[in-house]
């Protein structure tokens, strides 16, 4: 896809610019929520900074803008700087509704990606009354019942267990942001925000007018943030159905959580046009027509397994301390030619950092290398602006969330638009440059617990998404 072709999606929708804002707080969770505002027939683009208006009058008229970022990894002062920028940006576009989002698993800390700083940062941007917070997501097994949040573990449908995120095996040991409180309620409550009033599931039963009765009694305590309990679509309709009334009375409106929040907007809007999701059969991803590179700097177990499982891949480890170490450039050197070679050759190559990293980060279960030592992914986003710098690749993927933050933003390019779904909430992307050699190129990001335990292959082989794949 050319660099200056309109961003995909169909729907038409009302108002002179983008109703819907997000800022992903990191790139992969950015690309899932890219996906699913796509999906449902929206001109959505994915950005890499605040576009100006020289590159938004190039694309033309969009439904959706995204801004791609990393303030899950930053500390309260830069989180503060980044999303006021962000937040300025999309006040200027004129959006409706402000979505900021966070991991499904809602994993943050005071002083580490504080969903608090972020609420009151983007808050300044936003005079609605409401700001919602929206608390699962049901297709990625992701439930908040009475205010607590559960989440799945295992990378086998079929064998998944739903744990209390508290007790979840990864993000209960998470090397930076460990969950160890499952009310969401008191988690952003610690994050700053003192008044953090709920909907539970119940309320939905009863209808709309019901919900907004219960909304607006809580509303009288001008709360800090207002979080709806989530189990399944239909709490997911009924919470868009009122997001999208409340945005339209008093705009802007502040959203935060997963992807789940974009699902609702859209489901809101094509519920008002009475009409069906415009791509409800996701288009598949077709082989790959060359070569394939895939980076993991990812240390979740999930990614270990689909390391494993990655049979059709020349495999090249990555040590930690050597290439972040003294004599790293003589190392990053000769890891460069490892995967070069081969890919010249025609052979898909896996490149990944050995659990060392976790061991010497003293968290065996990290999610991130990026999290465990956070010059390791510096350095991978080195390398593969190294690796693209001497072969020319049509798809490539990258593992981990910081992984991806940091190579992504050391590429010369742009911004994303969707291009197919993989399955347990991975998208694979289109990239947009000013370069022709990177511009169009196929890429796939994807955090330490999504996917597949075969997902590299599939993004080799391609991969036809079902109805029940598609959550």
């Amino acid at each position: 896809m050319s660099g200056t072709r309109e961003a995909s999606g169909t729907r038409d929708i009302s108002g002179d610019g983008p109703a819907y804002g997000f800022y992903g707080d990191d790139f992969t969770g950015a690309t899932d929520t890219l996906a699913h505002l796509t999906r449902a027939g929206l001109r959505t683009m994915l950005f890499f900074a605040p576009p100006d208006a020289a590159r938004l009058s190039m694309l033309g008229r969009l439904d959706a803008v995204g801004i791609a970022g990393a303030a899950r990894t930053m500390a309260p002062h830069a989180q503060h700087q980044e999303l006021a920028h962000v937040g300025a940006a999309f006040a200027a576009l004129g959006v409706r509704v402000m979505h900021y989002k966070v991991c499904s698993t809602f994993d943050s800390a005071p002083q580490t990606g504080s969903i608090g700083v972020a609420i009151q940062t983007l808050r300044e941007y936003c005079p609605n009354p409401l700001v919602a917070v929206v608390g699962g997501q049901p297709n990625l097994r992701r439930y908040c019942v009475f205010g607590e949040l559960f989440a799945a573990a295992g990378a086998d449908d079929h064998q998944q267990s739903i744990y209390r995120i508290d007790r979840h095996p990864t993000m209960s040991r998470h090397p930076v942001t460990p969950m160890g409180e499952a009310d969401l309620r008191v988690h952003l409550q610690r994050q700053g925000l003192g008044n953090v009033q709920s909907i539970d599931w119940r309320c939905y039963a009863g209808g709309d007018t019901v919900l907004q009765k219960e909304l607006d009694c809580r509303l009288e305590s001008k709360p800090d943030a207002v979080l709806f309990d989530v189990l399944d679509d239909s709490h997911l309709r009924a919470i868009g159905r009122l997001i999208a009334r409340h945005a339209t009375v008093q705009a802007p409106l502040l959203a935060v959580g997963a992807s789940s929040v974009a699902h609702a907007y859209a489901s809101a809007l094509n519920d008002a046009a009475e009409r069906e999701e415009v791509n409800a059969v996701p288009v598949p991803l077709a082989r790959a027509r060359g070569p394939v590179f895939v980076l993991a700097g990812s240390l979740s177990p999930l990614t270990e397994v689909q390391i494993a499982a990655a049979h059709s891949y020349l495999r090249v480890e990555l040590d930690p301390l050597q290439v972040t170490g003294d004599a790293a450039s003589a190392y990053l050197a000769e890891r460069v030619a490892a995967i070069t070679g081969p890919l010249r050759d025609g052979r898909n190559v896996l490149a990944f950092t050995t659990r060392r990293a976790a061991q010497v980060g003293d968290a065996t279960d990290g999610t991130d290398a990026g999290g465990v030592l956070p010059q390791l992914a510096h350095a991978c986003a080195a390398l593969l602006q190294a690796v693209l710098g001497k072969v020319s690749l049509q798809r490539i993927g990258i593992a981990g969330g910081d992984t991806s933050s940091v190579a992504v933003r050391a590429l010369d390019a742009w911004g994303l638009s969707y291009l197919a779904p993989l399955p347990a909430g991975v998208t694979v992307c289109r990239l947009h440059a000013d370069r022709s050699e990177l511009d169009g190129m196929e890429i796939m990001l994807k955090g330490g617990q999504m996917g597949d335990a075969d997902l590299f292959e599939q993004l080799l082989n391609g991969y036809a998404v079902d109805e029940a794949a598609n959550g």
